[in-house]
């Protein structure tokens, strides 16, 4: 059962839009979104179901559908990923808003990921696997401490600068004042810099979202209560069981594409990369329900089967032991760290991967 968050925080006049391209993950994450207060959320399956969605809020397009305040989106999308969803939304001319906070969330949250979505002017970064905790942390981050935006000839969104640390290693460096900049508070005032020549403006506009949500009243925080969370919680944890399916049914696929690679003596990229594909997916949802040795193990299979991979016959038997690997982990229900059997399925699969690796034509 829903669990019913207080009404007097505002939740329920935010609106988001999630975006992922796996039906089951959709649905976990709105219900968890619902769970948390967050009532008002609009499902697109892909990025390019998103960006035609959101071409329709754009001023004086359509008065048919609703406005959205803040965008949920998974990275690696077909045919168009929350990368290009991105950065469509801070530089096009149809963008309804470019200031709008993003959320990118990921199983592949590995540095280089991280990195190029927050220089495409991403607000927060989640990994997979989630929390409910994760979730209304980020939201409680946004709502609460909305971060400047920053324009420079290389770089429009949030300020990349968290702290006083100065700029993550390797982003061009600002002047640590302002004098330099152009700052816009609001459409009415603009303090102009004290060199004309900048071409750096800073963006410290009013908190909307905050003043969408309570009003009079914005100076109260956003706080949930513990039993809420802890509720929406325990709910993510019992839809588990419906991982178990989910997962049977990607690792069929994986079984599919390995036979189907097999008959073939030439080219397999196609095959490699779903094979590729769907070691993203998994590794991004085991830890979620309760089986981070999926995740685990999904990560392994996503790490040898990245290009330029080898696509020999002794690649495919590396993806067939992942496979068995975690069809034991699903069938005997290994949860946690899988204690000895997790152990003997760690040693075997490493064992396995050894043996393949060293086959003729490595």
């Amino acid at each position: 059962m829903m669990s019913k968050a207080p009404e007097n925080l505002g939740q329920d006049r935010i609106s988001l839009m999630v975006i992922e391209d796996n039906d089951y993950m959709l649905d976990i994450l709105v219900n968890s979104l619902k769970r948390i207060g967050f009532t008002r959320v609009q499902k697109a399956k892909n990025g390019r179901e998103a960006v035609e969605y959101l071409k329709l809020t754009s001023k004086g397009f359509s008065t048919a559908v609703e406005p959205i305040d803040i965008v949920v989106s998974d990275l690696v999308m077909s045919p168009v990923s929350g990368l290009h969803v991105l950065q469509w939304l801070r530089d096009d001319k149809q963008s309804p808003n470019r200031f709008m906070p993003f959320i990118m969330l990921s199983g592949a949250a590995d540095k280089t990921n991280v990195e190029e979505t927050r220089n495409r002017g991403v607000t927060d970064f989640m990994a997979k696997p989630f929390s409910v905790d994760n979730i209304y942390k980020v939201l409680q981050r946004i709502i609460e401490v909305p971060r400047q935006y920053i324009t420079t000839q290389n770089y429009f969104g949030p300020d990349r600068r968290r702290s006083k640390a100065g700029p993550p290693k390797g982003i061009e460096r600002r002047r640590p004042d302002e004098s330099h900049a152009t700052v816009v508070y609001s459409k009415d005032r603009v303090e102009k810099a004290a060199n004309v020549g900048s071409d750096t403006w800073i963006f410290k506009l009013p908190n909307y979202l905050k003043q969408k949500m309570m009003g009079s009243n914005a100076r109260q925080p956003f706080t949930l209560p513990e039993d809420v969370l802890v509720n929406a919680e325990s709910a993510l944890k019992r839809e588990a069981e419906g991982f178990l399916d989910w997962a049977k049914q990607y690792l069929d696929r994986l079984s599919k594409q390995v036979a189907l690679a097999k008959e073939l003596s030439g080219e397999r990229n196609g095959y490699f990369e779903e094979i590729n594909l769907i070691g993203h997916e998994l590794r991004g949802q085991g830890g979620t329900f309760g089986y981070p040795l999926i995740t685990v193990f999904a990560k392994s299979l996503y790490e040898v089967t990245k290009p330029p991979c080898r696509q020999d016959d002794a690649s495919l038997e590396i993806v067939r032991a992942h496979i068995d690997t975690m069809r034991a982990v699903l069938r005997e229900k290994i949860g946690g760290e899988g204690g000895e059997l997790g152990q003997q399925l760690f040693k075997a699969l490493k064992m396995a991967i050894a043996k393949f690796s060293a086959a003729p034509g490595a």
